[in-house]
């Protein structure tokens, strides 16, 4: 698997997205689960088919670029590729010393927000990201390897992740969460998200209530043609000390499904948001007792 994803991250970011986009819609056109899913998600959301039928082509980019997002070379910069709008408000962010926690859906390459973060200030305030180990031993093995790049740092869904992640907050430095996901069992709370019941994290809500740090949402448009990405900047949402953990997940959904909305072509609709929580050996002690 590593070799093989050496080998397609060499290729051309135009190429590896027009072949994503064939095999999105291959997918699409032959499993009806896969497509029942997408619709019925859309149509939860009170959206039109037309204005979310990009997200199928654009789901299959989004397999496809990791080659080259996951194994191109540390040293070879985003450099052209990567656009920003709103870069202001991240330097103010940052400026006040109190970090920054960064959400985004499963929308666009969210892949790309870590990295561009961490290309940008990770000298200076690393980046800090959680993520899923996978059930495959080989999945597993190339997640672990391709995420941890200079200035950016990976760490599982455990207990020991979470106590990092809330050091690196208190130290004035970024870290990243995908709201949207659903979490393990114990670690979430049932609320709507797009008006139906979802099993959702409440780990957003509580990093900002327990640790003060500055809230941003992002979004990683990915352009046409392979021409690179726009990672958007935009106001976080505001979780006040007396939320509950059910108003706090509440506010969290209200602004994922907020950034959804904005480019719902490029949304990850097949991801199945209303399944229950699996279990994880992660353990329910309360996060104050970070270091």
């Amino acid at each position: 698997m590593l070799a093989l994803f050496r080998f397609l991250s060499r290729w051309p970011l135009r190429l590896l997205h027009v072949i994503g986009a064939l095999l999105g819609w291959l997918t699409y056109l032959v499993s009806p689960t896969y497509r029942r899913r997408m619709h019925e998600h859309v149509a939860i959301a009170g959206l039109p088919w037309a204005q979310a039928r990009g997200a199928v082509a654009n789901t299959g980019r989004m397999v496809a670029e990791l080659p080259w997002l996951w194994m191109r070379p540390p040293g070879e910069l985003l450099g052209k590729r990567l656009q920003w709008q709103g870069l202001e408000m991240l330097d103010a962010a940052l400026a006040e010393g109190r970090g920054v926690l960064i959400m985004t859906s499963h929308l666009g390459c969210f892949e790309i927000i870590a990295q561009a973060i961490a290309e940008r200030y990770g000298d200076r305030a690393p980046m800090t990201a959680m993520f899923r180990p996978a059930r495959k031993k080989i999945l597993r093995e190339l997640v672990e390897r391709s995420r941890d790049r200079p200035g950016l740092l990976a760490t599982p869904a455990t207990l020991a992740g979470v106590r990092q992640m809330i050091r690196a907050l208190r130290k004035g430095e970024f870290v990243g969460l995908l709201p949207d996901q659903v979490p393990p069992d114990g670690l979430g709370v049932w609320v709507p998200f797009f008006g139906k019941p979802a099993y959702s994290m409440t780990l957003a809500g509580r990093l900002i209530q327990q640790t003060g740090c500055a809230s941003l949402v992002l979004r990683g448009e990915r352009l046409s043609n392979g021409r690179g990405f726009i990672v958007h900047v935009q106001p976080g949402p505001v979780v006040g000390k007396e939320e509950t953990p059910e108003s706090a997940a509440a506010i969290v959904n209200a602004a994922m499904e907020a950034q959804i909305r904005q480019a719902p072509d490029q949304y990850l609709w097949s991801y199945n948001r209303y399944k229950g929580p699996r279990g994880l050996d992660i353990g329910a002690a309360p996060i104050e007792q970070a270091d």
